[in-house]
């Protein structure tokens, strides 16, 4: 990987991911020479604006990943032009980039995300046909752009005559509004509402726009009318939207709605382990492990430490153990290093279900104190380097297999428990 790689990676982190591909998605190392560089992008305008409006941030990229480089300079790739809009100024869908990355083979499957994979793949094996429309929600940096781009990937290949339309909600406004300026809503009508498969990232930035989300909603009754396969993402599912139009939010739910949970450790473990072979690393058990445990439950702050423990061993050509890591990490992940107690876990569990921390010491079946305790007891064993016997004591004096009953219990109920599984994923990110 060359260091503007480097670079983009950190970017697509750091921006929506709209004005990455529209700016940098399509930009390319042309040399290294000392401490510059110079980067191809595919017009002169496009060179420009890059340098204008992104050049501060590059440099705190730069400084972040502490690259030895000084100068980063643009020009244009003119004999690469681009054909991403018809003689109208609208998309052309025949040009839509996908992320080269972003396929259905690197996605790793979890619990946390296992129903929102299976429906993708579905959909790409049937468009019209199930699930639709599919709506996928996830916060920020859970991948749920990955999965969309997963399914455009698969559609070009399944069924290279489709009429696919990756777009974004940010980009549907800007299109709408470029073509009331224009007066050219009739071409805006039949580049959306003519396509085979439209695919919507973050479609909540259209509440609370009336033009727009009246737009959206005959553009989704003239597909989905005519059976035409329609995915929608969002940061939250379509009832939690705020001044989304209810018209909307009912066409929204009319499908199969389905959500990416944050990933437990051993998805986080699973995602490293493919990154550090993407880049052909060799990273110790031990230093993935620190990774996963140091991490909040988010692929991209997950990807973001291994890029900066990557960018480290290449400027400094050594090799990466677990004191590297540490020292590479420990203004990237701050709050990570303090220790979590038994206590600090009893106060956390008790102040989201309303108890106090003595009443999970109680002598007491009641399922409101139970469930808690055995809650409790699950995020000591995963926290804490404490014994199953140090666990038993601070929760009532329960012996070890009441302890490893309830943990095995409480693993077994976050695997089909979506609201369970996200509870504890919040209490864990409190606590760490």
């Amino acid at each position: 990987m060359d260091v503007w790689e480097l670079i983009k990676q950190r970017l697509a982190n750091q921006l929506t991911s709209e004005s990455f591909h529209n700016w940098f998605q399509a930009t390319r190392l042309s040399s290294h020479r000392g401490d510059a560089i110079w980067v191809s992008a595919p017009t002169e305008a496009a060179a420009a604006f890059i340098e204008q409006e992104y050049g501060a941030l590059i440099q705190r990229v730069i400084e972040e990943l502490r690259l030895p480089l000084q100068r980063v300079h643009f020009h244009a790739r003119p004999e690469e032009p681009q054909h991403s809009q018809d003689s109208d100024g609208n998309p052309r869908w025949d040009a839509v980039v996908l992320n080269p990355r972003f396929r259905f083979e690197t996605f790793v499957v979890g619990s946390c995300n296992q129903v929102a994979y299976a429906a993708a793949q579905a959909v790409a094996q049937r468009p019209g046909q199930v699930y639709n429309p599919l709506f996928i929600y996830a916060g920020s940096g859970l991948g749920k752009t990955h999965l969309l781009h997963a399914l455009g990937w698969r559609l070009r290949e399944n069924f290279p005559s489709l009429r696919v339309a990756m777009t974004s909600g940010e980009r549907f406004i800007n299109d709408m509004v470029r073509a009331i300026r224009q007066q050219r809503m009739l071409s805006f009508h039949r580049t959306y509402r003519s396509v085979d498969v439209l695919v919507m990232d973050d479609v909540h930035v259209v509440a609370g726009k009336d033009t727009t989300q009246e737009e959206l909603f005959h553009t989704f009754n003239e597909l989905h009318a005519r059976q035409r396969q329609i995915v929608l993402s969002s940061d939250v599912p379509p009832r939690e939207i705020p001044n989304l139009a209810p018209s909307l939010r009912t066409r929204f739910e009319c499908g199969l709605t389905v959500a990416i949970d944050p990933p437990d450790l051993e998805t986080k473990l699973s995602i490293i382990r493919q990154r550090a072979a993407e880049e052909g690393l060799q990273m110790p058990d031990e230093v993935k492990l620190f990774i996963a445990s140091r991490t909040h439950s988010n692929v991209r702050e997950i990807e973001g430490a291994v890029l900066r423990i990557q960018a480290v061993a290449s400027v400094t050509r050594t090799p990466i153990t677990l004191q590297m890591a540490q020292q590479a990490l420990r203004d990237l992940l701050p709050s990570r290093e303090r220790r979590v107690t038994l206590e600090s876990i009893a106060k956390a569990v008790c102040a989201e279900f309303g108890l106090q921390p003595a009443q999970l010491r109680m002598r007491s079946n009641a399922r409101q104190i139970v469930t808690p305790r055995q809650i409790a007891m699950y995020m000591a064993r995963e926290l804490t380097h404490a014994s199953l016997n140090e666990i038993g004591k601070a929760f009532g004096g329960k012996h070890h297999t009441t302890v490893m009953h309830s943990i095995n219990k409480i693993e077994k109920l976050r695997r089909r428990d979506q609201d369970l599984n996200r509870l504890i994923h919040r209490l864990m990110d409190v606590l760490q």
